[in-house]
């Protein structure tokens, strides 16, 4: 539900939230990440790289076929640099993975696995866009300078703080267990 009013906020908020607004946010992005990032470790420690490994594919997916391709804006008011043709990137990169993970980690008896490792590179995308809408809303570039060029700690971690909430969710929705 938090995921959906973000992007909510991504496509409808251009003005500023007001503060106390903002501290619910951060809240409700960073500890149900923490918390299901351990779940999935918990559950099977191959998991939670799996699930980083759709982020990381889904990021750089999006980043080398927007950077080649990229002409249709996907939230210009937003983040301007992000392009339709980078989430089709974002989606091929991150199948890739999906199918690799798939093969490795299960007995491939839950194929319904591959459409949440795809909804998880998707869910992913909002998270990113989610907090490029807070930097905007907090009048900063950068979140941080503890990696110089990257934007700060919170674009490390951006996509992960939606998709792995939303991944353990799915675990849990196609019945899988350790």
């Amino acid at each position: 539900a938090w995921w959906l009013s973000a992007l909510i906020l991504v496509v409808f908020v251009h003005d500023s939230m007001p503060r106390p607004l903002k501290s619910v946010c951060g809240w409700l992005t960073l500890v149900p990440a923490l918390f299901t990032a351990v779940a999935v470790a918990d559950a099977r420690a191959g998991f939670l790289l799996w699930m980083f490994c759709i982020i990381w594919a889904a990021d750089i997916g999006a980043y080398f076929a927007g950077k080649a391709f990229g002409r249709h804006k996907l939230a210009p008011v937003v983040s301007p640099g992000k392009t339709w043709e980078g989430v089709a990137g974002s989606t091929l990169a991150m199948i890739i993975v999906a199918i690799v993970g798939w093969f490795w980690l299960t007995d491939r008896s839950q194929p319904l696995l591959l459409a949440v490792c795809v909804l998880t590179g998707w869910i992913s995308i909002v998270g990113d866009l989610s907090e490029s809408l807070f930097k905007r809303q907090a009048g900063v570039k950068d979140s941080g300078t503890l990696f110089p060029g990257h934007g700060g700690a919170l674009d490390r971690v951006d996509s992960l703080t939606a998709a792995a909430p939303f991944f353990w969710l799915g675990l849990k929705l196609v019945g899988w267990h350790a």
